[in-house]
């Protein structure tokens, strides 16, 4: 099977890694920058995003996206959701091949609210797309680190496709038909990762940090099932699997924007000095925009919201949390 991964990211180069453990596959990257994809070529190195971690020499590496595709048999789908349309319209003539496509991306688009994989349906007028989703960091899958995920379409033959094209000794994938909440599990659980940072910078301690995270998932259950998703999607691994890593790990770059948020710096200073893209900042504006629109109650996205985007000091944005009415934890 020859795969093609399509971005130059710290996923793309894991999802390279785990691929190219199967002697069967042929796994080749392509990276819209020419320079980036010559470095990772020379060196086999993602030295930015991945340093130290090395990527199999007979993993292909190219800023041709022609070469990359041609003959293609799957192809994986790894670039931020804010540049995902721009690039999929730019090259549609290319990827029009009807070969089934893994989306590993997490986020919602700002302008169009729409999913990734919906995204990728649009632009490229397929159907046949698999959401590839769960407690997933790339530091750990490139080191094969143990990890379980769930692949996700509407297609249970696509997702066992992709189920039997990802497992390895050491990462799991199991199957899903809900893609809405499989993927909208990994949009949510950015903006509360955001929330738990924001917790832990102000150094409130464990028990709002386990408040936030048990409470955040109340918000991500009731915002995916009032848009389709199973009740049931969740409480797997896509949606309170992937809350826990992202909300705990030292990995997460959401997690870092929020804890640097309540120590009191600026958004946009803290951006400025990333090199990778925390997506749950954009990611809360869809979110948010969504919920106003939809009439979802979502009190702490509404204040991860106001801290990003209005000012909002993030102690005050807890004391509107706390100050709530009383209710009962069911309703």
């Amino acid at each position: 099977m020859k795969i093609t991964i399509l971005g130059g990211g710290a996923m793309a180069t894991a999802c390279a890694v785990l691929l190219s453990e199967q002697p069967d596959h042929s796994v080749t990257i392509w990276a819209r920058n020419a320079e980036y994809a010559a470095q990772m070529a020379r060196d086999h190195e993602n030295q930015r995003l991945l340093p130290g971690i090395p990527i199999p020499e007979c993993v292909q590496i190219t800023s041709d996206i022609q070469a990359a595709v041609d003959g293609a048999d799957l192809i994986v789908v790894s670039i931020p959701t804010a540049f995902l349309r721009e690039a999929l319209t730019e090259y549609r003539n290319v990827l029009s091949g009807g070969q089934p496509i893994v989306s590993v991306i997490k986020g919602i688009e700002n302008e169009t609210l729409l999913r990734p994989s919906e995204i990728i349906s649009e632009v490229l007028g397929t159907d046949r797309v698999v959401v590839l989703a769960g407690p997933s960091h790339a530091e750990e899958i490139a080191r094969r680190k143990p990890a379980s995920v769930v692949a996700a379409a509407s297609d249970a033959e696509l997702a066992n496709l992709v189920q039997q094209t990802f497992s390895t000794d050491r990462f799991r994938v199991y199957t899903n038909t809900d893609v809405v909440g499989v993927e909208l599990g990994g949009a949510l659980k950015n903006v509360l990762a955001i929330a738990v940072g924001i917790c832990d910078g102000l150094g409130y301690g464990d028990n709002a940090k386990s408040a936030l995270m048990t409470r955040g998932l109340v918000e991500m259950n009731r915002f995916g099932t009032a848009f389709g998703a199973e009740p049931t999607t969740m409480f797997g691994l896509a949606g309170i699997g992937d809350l826990i890593t992202t909300c705990v790990s030292g990995f997460s770059r959401n997690r870092h924007v929020g804890k640097e948020l309540g120590r009191g710096r600026k958004l946009a200073e803290i951006l400025a000095e990333m090199t990778a893209v925390a997506e749950g900042v954009r990611t809360t504006r869809s979110v948010y925009g969504l919920a106003k629109k939809h009439d979802v109650d979502m009190p702490i996205t509404r204040e991860v919201y106001a801290v990003l985007f209005e000012d909002k000091d993030p102690e005050a944005a807890t004391d509107s949390l706390m100050a709530r009415p009383p209710r009962d934890e069911g309703e």
